[in-house]
């Protein structure tokens, strides 16, 4: 049976739930009006599937969710708690709090057009909204690069997703290919229980100083100026640099921040590069970052021809093809502390524009 709600929220991380608040603020009815559908099996967004050893001492920042600090939901001496179970606690603490009306487990299998309204399709059901907010994310599309022979590749080939615990490489040689922040957190600790190799397509750029709003704002306004022009989110990382932390500094120390340049193919053994020379390798881990999780609006076409979507609004969250489509989470909203200001920003547009 078809369901006709005012609005849709597609995702219930950071972005979803901060756009789910503000919506309430502004007047829509939960269950009546609006609703969240989540894929996840419970609370925490991407948060819940974060690997063991990221702790609330290693993560890069948890921003608190708009009227309810994250402090206030931990005990003393948290830097030891991991990151995948304070956060989703947190989330789930959060979702009681304001009454928000999460569906889950549910996947948003469809998205079409029915002239006046949208169709979200879910195994559950069919909802008919005239507004959607798509929020996401992008754990659920790891990118690994096309390279040559990478079927070859006899040993073990896995994702930053996909990693648990440097333990289980302990007596392997691993490559560690990518130049964000994950991927040096990640060489670090498999680095102090076995041998490593650092790849990176780009030479990294590490930051000494601290990091500022301005340099946050500089980040931000890089993306969202491609997002406005049509062009795939780039990445942040460019702008911001690597954080030299006191685990940085060990590791450099250590020598294993002497990264080498992207290799040209993968063997049966290891990797080569272009002047022939190859390492062997028992593990190739992948930390080539994430892409926007938009399959299911593929029917609304709302791509151009370069791959991007051309955002507008305020803070870049409306598609210019179709102002009722709100993406947050995506381009300059794809931070945590972003993703709560374009909640907030959507969630007004949308409203605002639903009233006619």
């Amino acid at each position: 049976m078809d369901t006709d709600l005012e609005v849709v929220v597609i995702g219930a991380g950071q972005a979803g739930l901060s756009t789910a608040y503000h919506l309430r603020r502004f007047g829509l009815a939960p269950e009546r009006e609006f609703v969240v559908l989540d894929h996840a099996p419970g609370p925490g967004g991407a948060w819940q599937f974060r690997w063991p050893s990221l702790t609330l001492r290693t993560v890069n920042g948890v921003h608190d969710l708009p009227g309810m600090p994250f402090a206030d939901t931990l005990g003393p001496d948290t830097d030891t708690v991991r990151a995948a179970d304070a956060v989703p606690h947190y989330y789930g603490l959060y979702e009681k709090r304001f009454e928000l009306p999460v569906h889950r487990p549910t996947h948003a299998t469809v998205v079409c057009d029915r002239g006046e309204r949208l169709a979200v399709e879910t195994p559950d059901g069919t909802y008919l909204t005239r507004g959607l907010v798509n929020a996401t994310g992008t754990w659920e599309r790891p990118f690994v690069p096309a390279v040559t022979g990478a079927e070859r590749f006899t040993g073990r080939q896995l994702h930053t997703r996909d990693y648990r615990s440097a333990r289980e490489f302990e007596g392997q040689h691993v490559i560690v290919v990518g130049g964000g922040i994950s991927a040096v957190q990640l060489l670090d600790e498999i680095s102090c229980v076995t041998t490593t190799t650092w790849v990176t397509r780009r030479e990294p750029q590490f930051r000494e100083e601290p990091f500022t709003p301005e340099i946050g704002r500089a980040a931000v306004a890089l993306v969202e100026e491609r997002v406005r022009r049509g062009l795939p989110p780039g990445s942040a990382v460019s702008v911001t640099g690597l954080p030299v932390t006191p685990a940085i500094r060990a590791a450099r120390e250590r020598g294993v921040l002497d990264r080498l340049p992207m290799f040209a193919e993968i063997t049966e053994t290891g990797v080569r590069w272009p002047d022939g020379s190859e390492q062997r390798a028992d593990v190739i881990l992948w930390c080539t970052g994430f892409r926007s999780s938009l399959d299911h609006l593929a029917p609304l076409r709302l791509r151009g021809p370069g791959g991007g979507i051309t955002m507008t609004g305020r803070l870049a969250t409306q598609v210019a093809a179709d102002p009722r489509v709100h993406l947050v989470g995506y381009g300059p909203s794809a931070s945590t502390i972003g993703a709560n200001r374009a909640g907030r920003a959507a969630a007004r547009e949308l409203t605002q524009y639903l009233k006619g």
